[in-house]
């Protein structure tokens, strides 16, 4: 990779992904010539050319910006952009060397102390979450998250002071966490994913095990209560437990809700800090928080700055975002494509809105997903009241015979469910009499908020 003292030019091939984008922000703040190629246009791109990083979205290999010097040129490609794209062939036989974004990633942990937060499900909630409870208080951090913040509206957090603290989402897809040597790290969870990657849940387990064996000596794990970590995977760390349910260094008690608000009381190996205010819905985010908390005390924040700074917690975009409150109706939208992640957000709802009905609409995310977790997706779905299920979204995959919306529909026992298509929308809606509305995925069904939200607008009185 380009030395970074001696980078002059960056150019990302899928620039419009949340990890790809956060590197193109930081490198055009640290005053690089910053430019990028993306499929398609989003308000994430629409976001980076008006901050003056040019995009172009034309599958044309002359659009590409003059990149003559290899030696000051990085050139950072996403896994979902194909060899056989021309920008790719034209790059590659120019001479120069192409890098993945965690390798980027892991080369600005270089020097800066890391905190790396891992896991299947929930980890952009704790970075997130993490980044700004330092943010908030004395300690201050650098944070490249996978989601939007909606405390910052951006997925990059630069300190305001001199701190060298780093907060990164840790992603295990095609392996990328282990480009990171941090000196602390976080696991949510360890659930089977990624199986077109890894083959087995054991090999998924197997690279969990050499990523903890990357923390650095006198470092410190935070997991999830539950998780089985074996100590043995790094003798040099501390290992700190966190959960809402039951008996870890770090539990949240006393849990209550009131005023659409969650309260509760928090057990550490510093003392308990009692009072906190989380305004955030979710069970699942009382949870996180634990961890966020957890890994800021470890890092310096104080128990009176956690109490002030996590009831201003907004949240992430597309996790558990509430996108509309009607005199009837409340629309939350939800990046979550795993049927742990779908049993999480639907009996958080049923936590915070016990008695209402609820109807959601999921989009599968890839075949291979959707093939080897059909009956775990049909027993979330069958929590809903309702259920519409979209055709799969394929991302970076081709078609599998015979593994398509129906197979999951197929196992499920729910009465009231339905296979539709994104063009049904919002129209299809009018044959729900809809209370509470939940869109989840990790597909393009983030394309239908909008219109969802003026669906409901234009129709809560009729």
């Amino acid at each position: 990779m380009v030395e970074p003292e001696n980078i002059k030019q960056v150019y990302l091939l899928g620039i419009g992904g949340i990890g790809m984008s956060a590197l193109a922000r930081y490198f055009k703040f640290a005053g690089k010539r910053v430019s990028g190629y993306d499929k398609t246009p989003s308000p994430l791109t629409n976001e980076l050319i008006a901050e003056g990083i040019p995009v172009h979205f034309k599958e044309d290999p002359d659009l590409m910006p003059a990149l003559s010097d290899r030696g000051s040129t990085l050139v950072i490609y996403t896994p979902a952009v194909p060899e056989s794209f021309g920008e790719m062939k034209r790059l590659r036989a120019g001479g120069f060397d192409l890098v993945k974004r965690s390798e980027v990633l892991g080369a600005l942990s270089h020097g800066r102390s890391c905190i790396a937060v891992a896991g299947t499900h929930g980890k952009t909630s704790v970075t997130t979450m993490t980044a700004y409870l330092l943010k908030e208080s004395q300690v201050d951090c650098f944070a490249f998250m996978g989601g939007i913040s909606r405390n910052y509206e951006t997925n990059l957090l630069l300190p305001a002071n001199a701190s060298n603290l780093m907060v990164a989402e840790a992603d295990e897809f095609d392996r990328s966490f282990l480009r990171l040597f941090p000196e602390m790290a976080v696991i949510t969870w360890m659930d089977p994913d990624h199986l077109d990657i890894y083959g087995t849940a054991g090999n998924l387990v197997d690279a969990f095990a050499t990523f903890v064996g990357q923390i650095r000596a006198g470092g410190a794990l935070l997991y999830r209560k539950g998780v089985a970590i074996d100590p043995s995977w790094n003798k040099g760390i501390r290992y700190y437990s966190y959960s809402v349910s039951e008996a870890a260094d770090f539990k949240a008690e006393n849990i209550a809700v009131a005023d659409g608000a969650y309260h509760f009381d928090l057990i550490t190996p510093f003392g308990e800090i009692k009072g906190i205010t989380l305004h955030y819905p979710g069970l699942m985010n009382v949870e996180n928080m634990t961890a966020a908390i957890a890994m800021a005390l470890l890092n310096g924040v104080t128990k009176e700055e956690i109490l002030a700074s996590v009831p201003g917690y907004k949240g992430v975009e597309r996790r558990f975002d509430i996108r509309y409150k009607g005199k009837r109706t409340i629309y939350i939208d939800d990046y979550g494509h795993h049927p742990r992640e779908l049993e999480a957000t639907i009996k958080s709802v049923r936590h915070l809105y016990p008695g209402r009905k609820i109807t959601g609409i999921f989009q599968p995310h890839l075949f291979t997903r959707t093939r080897d977790f059909a009956n775990g997706f049909a027993e979330s779905l069958d929590l809903l009241d309702e259920a519409l299920v979209m055709e799969i979204y394929p991302a970076r995959e081709e078609p599998i015979p015979g593994v398509d919306a129906g197979m999951i529909l197929n196992r499920m026992k729910l009465k009231s469910k339905r296979r539709c298509s994104a063009t049904d929308f919002p129209m299809i809606l009018n044959d729900y009499h809809l209370d509470i509305l939940l869109t989840l995925g990790a597909g393009d069904i983030d394309r239908l908020v909008k219109p969802l939200v003026q669906y409901l607008k234009e129709n809560e009185d009729i």
